[in-house]
């Protein structure tokens, strides 16, 4: 992979005994955008935060920006931004206090600090909102100044936990077409979630943890390809006529899971087959079918053949 950003080498990290993270192998190239995706108590906050130096790896190595996580700390903290899930700003503060602030903090000072920060507010369109404290801003202005702050010292890595966890749908795109234009500019983002629909539409690669393990790493469309179940989703007049429908086609052998509020999806076990034959023994019990369509792998149907059964059997 060319210019790597992120390189983690059998990554480990152990409370006690208990193996939070075990050998985790992980490679993330300059300006990708890439999705660390797992159920709760996975290690996805435990393997960002050997990432960002705030926790020392058991065993592993990590390069981040390429400086060593354990060996040049330091290096690696003024390489890279963090966005936490909660926006952990001063309610009090305006944008601007907080972007000069962090400037300092950065130690950035003079003409140079006043033009990157004049820069930022421009960047995400913050000029109308500079002078208001932060507790009186919108979600979406909120997590656009976090972003803004974090950028402060122009980091070669941003680390994204669940960024758009709590906000309205505009403020979501919004939100997505910031990370998304960041990546274009060269910035390498690490994007936590547990959102798939957020993973999907900006992650290039995504990498599926369960009980410490890195299960799998590939791009949303592999991953789909892999799974390759299609299915069938049918709607129907009711919740009752979706009962009897399952019922029908589970005594023929289909797997049918519900579709709220008044349908069933059918898996096909072989692409494109099968679908006349459920439609007739529907028709057949006398049910009305309102729709059909065939649907093809989801995110969500990866993630619960990857991640739900490795995470049976976690530490």
């Amino acid at each position: 992979m060319d210019t790597e950003m992120i390189r983690a080498t059998g990554l480990c990290r152990v409370f006690g005994r208990v193996v939070a993270v075990e050998s985790v192998d992980l490679a993330v190239a300059k300006g990708e955008i890439y999705g660390l995706l797992g159920p709760n108590g996975s290690g996805k906050t435990t393997t960002v935060r050997m990432l960002t130096t705030q926790l020392p790896p058991t065993e592993g190595t990590a390069l981040v920006a390429g400086a060593d996580v354990v060996t040049h700390p330091e290096l690696v903290r003024a390489r890279v931004g963090a966005v936490r899930q909660e926006v952990g700003l001063d309610p009090m503060m305006t944008p601007l206090g907080l972007l000069r602030l962090q400037a300092t903090l950065q130690g950035l000072g003079g003409r140079r600090a006043g033009d990157r920060v004049a820069g930022l507010v421009d960047l995400f369109s913050l000029g109308a909102h500079v002078d208001v404290p932060v507790g009186r801003l919108s979600g979406g202005l909120r997590r656009r100044v976090d972003l803004a702050v974090a950028l402060v010292h122009q980091p070669r890595v941003l680390f994204l936990d669940e960024p758009t966890t709590g906000l309205d749908p505009r403020s979501r795109l919004e939100v997505w077409a910031e990370i998304s234009r960041l990546a274009r500019e060269g910035v390498t983002v690490l994007l936590t979630t547990q959102d798939l629909a957020e993973a999907d539409h900006l992650a290039a690669r995504i990498g599926i943890l369960s009980a410490g393990r890195l299960v799998t790493s590939a791009t949303p469309e592999e991953l789909k390809r892999r799974v390759g179940e299609q299915s069938l989703a049918v709607g129907l007049p009711d919740a009752e006529s979706a009962g009897r429908a399952r019922r029908v086609l589970a005594d023929r052998g289909d797997a049918v899971d519900p579709l709220p509020p008044a349908g069933i999806r059918v898996h096909l076990p072989e692409a494109g087959t099968g679908v006349t034959e459920i439609l007739l023994a529907l028709a057949g019990a006398g049910l009305e079918i309102g729709s059909c369509a065939v649907e093809e792998p989801s995110l969500e149907d990866v993630f619960l053949r990857l991640a739900a059964p490795a995470e049976a059997g976690a530490r």
